[in-house]
């Protein structure tokens, strides 16, 4: 489809399959993702009119705002009210990277976990602080060796409220707990999450169990755990050696 300077559109390339189970909205929206891919619409280009997009492709207008509102939610159109919609320019401000590789050590069929220690602790400050909790109230420490083909990999350390009325079953002993979300097995006690990325320089500890000589650099990965009454259950982190995790991502809008 191309947009003449009298703003009129020639016959369309790619048409609306009736018969098809994708809703309309959806597959116009494909066919709009396609043409920037290919140039014919570029950053800072205004789309056709709602109006003409309707003639051109025989769909209603609502089927043409819930396309538009679809480009839009995924970064690759604005709409200015009034002016219309234009094409998205590339922003790497707005890359997106996910937890995949993450994903990949946990479910990893090589994967094994050692349970290094498991105790009744009083939370000192920083716990209390992350747990909500009283300095000395009673949480379970733990700390596990993750191995990939037997060679360490992550090194965990975790810290969950002590209930006695709701006592730490032996499967949370063996499998941590971002493992079981990964896996779609996760606890059903848990509501949300809250995830931190960092890279530091393994201590002497970390160093030893790693079996990495020092100075070594590693990912941090922190996360905090709430239930379903918005309170804090579980905190901890995960020290993942750095060879053996990388983010990637991509932006803008990529040929099919």
């Amino acid at each position: 489809m191309k947009v003449k300077d009298n703003n009129q559109i020639d016959q369309p390339l790619e048409t609306i399959d009736r018969n098809s189970y994708e809703p309309a909205y959806a597959q116009l929206a494909n066919i709009l993702r396609r043409q920037v891919a290919a140039g014919l619409f570029r950053p800072g280009d205004q789309l056709p009119s709602e109006a003409m997009l309707c003639r051109s492709y025989q769909v209603s207008p609502m089927t043409v705002r819930r396309t538009i509102n679809l480009l839009a939610e995924e970064g690759v159109v604005n709409t200015a009210r009034g002016r219309g919609t234009f094409v998205k320019a590339l922003e790497l401000s707005q890359a997106a990277f996910n937890l995949r590789e993450l994903q990949d050590l946990f479910t990893d069929s090589t994967m094994s976990v050692k349970l290094l220690d498991a105790r009744i602790i009083g939370a000192d400050e920083r716990v209390a602080r992350k747990l909500e909790i009283n300095v000395g109230q009673k949480t379970v420490f733990i700390r596990r060796l993750l191995c990939l083909d037997s060679e360490p990999a992550l090194y965990h350390r975790e810290y969950l409220i002590y209930d006695p009325t709701r006592p730490i079953v032996e499967a949370e002993l063996e499998v941590t707990s971002l493992q079981g979300l990964f896996d779609g097995e996760g606890s059903a006690i848990l509501k949300r999450g809250e995830l931190n990325v960092e890279v530091c320089l393994l201590n002497d500890e970390e160093s030893r169990v790693l079996q990495l000589p020092r100075p070594a650099a590693a990912f941090y990965l922190e996360h905090l755990f709430y239930d379903f009454d918005n309170y804090p259950v579980s905190w901890g982190w995960f020290i993942c050696r750095s060879d053996y995790l990388h983010f990637n991502t991509k932006v803008g809008i990529a040929d099919e």
